[in-house]
C-alpha cells in the first residue's frame, strides 16, 4: 500500500514535480493559439501550416494517451513518466529551432508523443505514491496548481511572442524538464500495475491515430478539391472502420467497444464530441481573430483569454458539488447552451472592437457556460461503468474530446470558408470568424439536445471524480483507476 504523506519532504517532492509534468502539458495547450500569426509571418505559412501546428501535437496525444497510461502501468509509472518529460522537451527544443514550417510540424507531432506519455503519468504517480488518508488532498492540490497553470498560460504566451518571440513558446519547457525530471528520479517512487500482462494494443493505437491523421489531412486539404484528398478521406474512414474491428476481435483491446453498451457513456461521449469540438473550434479562431481582425498585440489578445480558465479554476469544484445534488442533466444542457450564447456574443467582435463592452461579456458567459458542464461531464462518465472501468472510461473521454478539438480545427475553417491566405486579411477574416461562431453555436446546441434527451440522474452510490478544480479548455481531466470514491 502506497504509503507517502502530503506533509513529508517526499510527499512535497512528489506534488512538485508531477504539477512540474502536467503543467508543461497543459501550458502548451494553450499558449500556441496565441503564436500562430507570428508563427505564419515569420515562417511565411499559410492557413493549413497554422492548422497542422495545433493539429499535429493533438493527433497524436488523442492517438495515443490511453497507451501512454498503459506503458506505465506496465513498465513503470515513474519511467514512462520521466521518458515522456524528456521525449517532450527534446521535441519542444526541435519547435523552438525549426527552420521551416515542415521541420515545426513534424516536430510538434513528436511532442505530442511525449505528452501521451506524461499526461496521464502525473495523475497516476500521485493515486500510486499517497497514503489513502492523505490522496483527495494530493489530488486536489495537483489539479488546483495545475489549474493556475492553465490560467496564465495566454498571459504568459502572449508575453513570450511580443518580448523574447514565439520560439520561446516551446523553449520554455526545456528548463521546466530539467527540473521536472531529476526531481522525479530521485524523490519519486517506483510503481506499476502487477496484474498487467505486457500486452498491448499497438496495431490498435496505430489505426486509430492513422484514421484521425488521414481524415484530417484531408479536412485541411480539402480546398484543393483534387484525387489526392478523396482517396485520403476514403483511407481515413477505412482505417477507421479497421480500428473498430480490431477492437472487437483484440482480446486486451485499448478501447473495448462493450464499454459502450452503456447508454449513459455513450450519450455523454456525444455531449463531449459536441462540446468540445466547439471550444477547440473557439479558441483556436478566437486567437486569430483577436490579433487579424481586431488589431490587438499577442500579449492583449492571450491576456484577454483569461476570464474563461480563471472561472473553472474558481468555480469548477462548486459546480460538481452543485450537480451531484440537482443532477447532470439540467448542468449539461444548460451548460451548452450557455457556450452558445457566449459565442454568439462574439459575433460582436470584429475592427474597433472593445474589451470591456465586447470581448468581456462574452468570454464571461461562455466561461459559466464551461463551469456550468465540464465537472458533471466528468462526473457523469465515471457513473455510467462499472467501478473497475472508470480509469478506462475517463480516458475514453479525455481522447474523444481531445479528438473532437482536433477535426474541429481541420474542419471548421473549411466549413466556414477561409481561405489558405485568409488570416493575412482582417475583413476576409472577421466574415469567416463569425460564420464559424455561429457554426459552433449552433453544434453547442446539439450536445445541449444530445444532453436532454438522453443523460439521466446519477445512482446514489456511484463514483465521484477526484480532480475537482479543472480549468483546461482542451479536455475533460483525467482520472486514474482510483480516481473515484463513493458517496454514502
Amino acid at each position: 500500500m502506497p504509503d507517502v504523506r502530503i506533509a513529508s519532504p517526499r510527499g512535497k517532492w512528489i506534488l512538485l514535480t508531477t504539477v512540474l509534468g502536467s503543467s508543461m502539458a497543459m501550458l502548451d495547450s494553450t499558449v500556441v493559439n496565441v503564436a500562430l500569426p507570428r508563427i505564419g509571418s515569420d515562417l511565411d505559412a499559410d492557413l493549413a501550416v497554422l492548422q497542422w501546428t495545433v493539429n499535429a501535437y493533438m493527433l497524436t496525444l488523442a492517438g495515443l494517451i490511453l497507451l501512454g497510461g498503459s506503458l506505465g502501468d506496465h513498465y513503470g509509472r515513474r519511467k514512462i513518466f520521466v521518458i515522456g518529460v524528456v521525449w517532450f522537451a527534446t521535441a519542444s527544443l526541435l519547435c523552438g529551432l525549426a527552420p521551416t514550417s515542415g521541420v515545426l510540424v513534424a516536430a510538434r507531432a513528436l511532442q505530442g508523443i511525449g505528452g501521451a506519455l506524461l499526461t496521464p503519468g502525473s495523475l497516476a504517480l500521485i493515486q500510486a505514491s499517497f497514503h489513502p488518508d492523505d490522496r483527495g488532498r494530493a489530488v486536489g492540490l495537483w489539479s488546483g496548481f495545475g489549474g493556475i497553470g492553465a490560467a496564465v498560460g495566454p498571459f504568459l504566451g502572449g508575453w513570450l511572442v511580443d518580448g523574447p518571440g514565439w520560439r520561446w513558446v516551446f523553449l520554455l519547457n526545456v528548463p521546466l524538464a530539467l527540473l521536472c525530471a531529476p526531481i522525479a528520479l530521485r524523490h519519486v517512487p517506483e510503481s506499476a500495475d502487477g496484474r498487467s500482462h505486457g500486452r498491448f494494443d499497438v496495431l490498435g493505437a496505430a489505426l486509430g491515430a492513422l484514421s484521425l491523421a488521414l481524415i484530417t489531412y484531408a479536412l485541411i486539404e480539402a480546398r484543393q478539391g483534387s484525387l489526392v484528398v478523396v482517396i485520403t478521406a476514403v483511407a481515413g474512414l477505412a482505417a477507421g472502420v479497421a480500428f473498430v474491428r480490431v477492437e472487437q476481435r483484440n482480446p486486451d483491446p485499448m478501447m473495448p467497444l462493450d464499454i459502450f453498451a452503456s447508454r449513459q457513456f455513450t450519450a455523454v461521449n456525444l455531449v463531449t464530441l459536441c462540446v468540445y469540438a466547439a471550444f477547440g473550434g473557439f479558441f483556436f479562431l478566437t486567437a486569430l481573430q483577436l490579433q487579424v481582425a481586431v488589431g490587438w498585440s499577442p500579449l492583449a489578445a492571450g491576456t484577454s483569454l483569461l476570464p474563461t480558465t480563471a472561472l473553472m479554476l474558481l468555480f469548477s469544484a462548486r459546480s460538481g458539488a452543485l450537480a451531484d445534488r440537482i443532477g447532470p442533466r439540467i448542468p449539461l444542457t444548460a451548460g451548452p447552451l450557455l457556450c452558445a450564447a457566449g459565442m454568439l456574443l462574439m459575433l460582436r467582435v470584429g475592427p474597433g472592437a472593445s474589451y470591456a463592452a465586447d470581448v468581456l461579456p462574452a468570454l464571461l458567459v461562455l466561461g459559466t457556460g464551461m463551469v456550468t458542464l465540464v465537472a458533471p461531464l466528468t462526473s457523469t462518465v465515471l457513473a455510467s461503468v462499472d467501478t473497475a472501468r472508470a480509469g478506462l472510461a475517463s480516458g475514453i473521454n479525455n481522447a474523444a474530446a481531445r479528438a473532437a478539438g482536433l477535426i474541429a480545427v481541420a474542419a471548421l475553417p473549411l466549413v466556414a470558408g477561409m481561405g489558405p491566405e485568409a488570416y493575412l486579411s482582417p475583413d476576409a477574416f472577421n466574415d469567416a470568424f463569425h460564420r464559424a461562431m455561429l457554426i459552433c453555436a449552433a453544434v453547442l446546441v446539439v450536445g445541449s439536445a444530445v444532453a436532454y434527451a438522453t443523460v439521466r440522474a446519477l445512482p446514489p452510490d456511484c463514483r465521484r471524480p477526484e480532480c475537482l478544480t479543472h480549468a483546461s479548455i482542451t479536455a475533460p481531466p483525467l482520472e486514474g483507476e482510483r480516481a473515484g470514491r463513493r458517496i454514502a
